[in-house]
């Protein structure tokens, strides 16, 4: 007889999620205080990003409009929904890379093929607007208004009483607007409209090179001409001796009849060669590095620094590791009574900032009253930081100081990391102290920092600070036709053909920064892949 087993409830089936502990719900993820602070800064940032983009479509800037709107909306995407957590950590990172990197990248890149400088900063409209306002004279028997120079913060305006007791409000750049409910003296002019407040007689004094300079369009079109004042109470029409035919794209003055058209260079010039200035940028091509490498005056003092350059990066690595390999070797073993003192002691440069041990080192080495002249050597007249050799051998005798702590500290890390198994085995097979290091710890030791050291070498290439602090790149060379001195580094060429000088030379200094990237970046390849194939062998 067969027995026939009860019906038992199946097993319960295995949760697939993983064992431990509960996953948050989506409340706990996002409570309302978290909700709360991710609302206020997603409204502080779209309104932000707004305000700029009515900016930005004000100047017709759309390139950067887009990039705006493109980042505004990812921003928006990512922190709003509860998905997308890897990008909520790495949107911060990536919006700064892009702006103080990238950005800064192409616009280097671009500017060193335009002739951006003195003399061409803006675009071809504002170029012709300030050509026809730098010719302005007063239009003889025009009327005068009576008028007050006033101030909104750090900007001023002109606020004039017409003809027909209306008020109008005008600002550089911007034709005058009438006023509402402005403010009247007891002779009936203008002083104050609302926001804006008068400037006293000894304000309108401190500053009367502003307001000299300061005018008011007429209207939108350049030819229009301004409204100007003097004195500070009166105003009078001025208008351009050229007048600009945007048809024909030429400017024409008025008395003499002389015609000047653009040219390729961003200038109007006239037929006898005369230019007018100032002009606008203009795409150049490879104008740039094309003066750099033939320009006489130019290419003597660009190789000279180049040279010098290389010099100062290769000593500045070289002599600094050897003097810290040395040190570490010295003081890496434990038998040495007080190593821990020694290598405190020689960490100590290291501790200084570099900007503030080069100021230091000035001081010490004035050829006047330095302590190294005055005590050390008795009073001599050595003119360290003042003459061309001396010079040089002072900022890498300086840059030395500043750098073998950190070579030492390097190197000890490095030997530390040796495995004591593998000298010790040398020793056994009868290797003495010298060929240990020289052929097991020393090999194995440039593995380990060759890419430290090229890191290091690109770092002394672009070497500002020591040089900008200690010498300024001097002394400056007299037979140089630009600013440049025995010191200088290519990095502080560039500063002084951006910075420095009577005139700035935006675009080949760009040029030249574009040339420094391209050689670090060739140096840094070939040496990486030497230090490949040495590891391998």
């Amino acid at each position: 007889m067969t027995q026939t087993l009860p019906n038992r409830p199946a097993p319960p089936a295995p949760d697939p999620r993983p064992t431990g502990r509960a996953r948050p719900t989506p409340a706990l993820r996002r409570g309302p205080a978290g909700l709360a602070a991710r609302i206020v800064l997603l409204s502080t940032v779209d309104a932000l990003a707004v305000y700029g983009l009515f900016a930005l479509a004000a100047r017709h800037s759309w390139g950067m409009f887009g990039a705006l709107l493109v980042g505004t909306v990812a921003v928006n995407v990512v922190y709003a929904s509860k998905r997308h957590v890897p990008a909520k950590y790495l949107a911060p990172g990536v919006a700064l890379l892009l702006v103080y990197q990238v950005y800064v990248v192409l616009y280097t890149g671009v500017a060193a093929f335009t002739n951006y400088g003195d003399g061409h900063n803006s675009d071809k409209p504002d170029a012709v607007a300030a050509i026809l306002a730098h010719s302005e004279t007063r239009v003889p028997d025009s009327p005068v208004f009576p008028a007050s120079v006033v101030a909104r913060g750090d900007r001023v305006g002109l606020l004039l009483t017409m003809p027909d007791h209306s008020v109008r409000l005008g600002r550089p750049g911007h034709p005058a607007e009438p006023v509402a409910q402005p403010v009247y003296d007891a002779g009936g002019r203008a002083v104050a409209a609302p926001g804006w407040t008068a400037l006293t007689y000894a304000q309108i004094a401190g500053r009367q090179r502003e307001i000299s300079e300061l005018r008011v369009p007429a209207g939108e079109d350049p030819n229009s001409g301004s409204l100007r004042t003097a004195d500070g109470i009166s105003a009078a029409a001025y208008r351009s001796t050229l007048v600009y035919d945007r048809a024909a794209d030429t400017i024409t003055d008025r008395a003499r009849g002389t015609v000047y058209r653009p040219t390729s260079d961003g200038v109007f010039a006239a037929p006898d060669g005369s230019r007018l200035s100032p002009g606008w940028k203009v795409f150049v091509g490879l104008d740039n590095f094309q003066k750099i490498l033939t320009d006489r005056d130019i290419r003597g003092p660009f190789l000279s620094v180049l040279l010098w350059t290389f010099v100062f990066a290769g000593v500045s690595v070289a002599v600094p590791f050897a003097i810290g390999l040395v040190l570490a070797a010295v003081l890496n073993g434990r038998h040495l009574r007080g190593h821990r003192f020694y290598r405190s002691l020689i960490m100590l440069p290291y501790a200084f900032p570099a900007f503030l041990a080069a100021l230091v080192w000035q001081g010490l080495l004035n050829t006047d009253y330095g302590y190294v002249n005055v005590s050390l050597l008795d009073g001599a007249h050595i003119p360290w930081l003042t003459d061309p050799w001396p010079a040089r051998l002072s900022v890498l005798a300086v840059n030395v100081w500043i750098s073998f702590p950190y070579m030492f500290l390097i190197c000890t890390g490095a030997l530390q990391a040796i495995p004591a198994e593998v000298t010790e085995a040398a020793r056994i097979d009868g290797a003495g102290r010298w060929q240990v290091l020289k052929q097991i710890r020393l090999p194995l030791l440039l593995t380990s920092v060759t890419p430290m050291l090229i890191a290091t070498f690109a770092f002394n290439f672009n070497n500002f600070n020591v040089i900008y602090m200690l010498t300024g790149g001097g002394p400056k060379d007299p037979d140089a036709p630009i600013e440049v001195g025995s010191t200088d580094l290519l990095i502080s060429l560039v500063y002084k053909l951006a910075f420095g000088g009577s005139t700035r030379q935006y675009g080949l200094a760009c040029a030249v920064s574009i040339l420094i990237f391209v050689v670090v970046a060739a140096i840094s390849v070939i040496g990486l892949r030497r230090s490949r194939a040495f590891e391998e062998s």
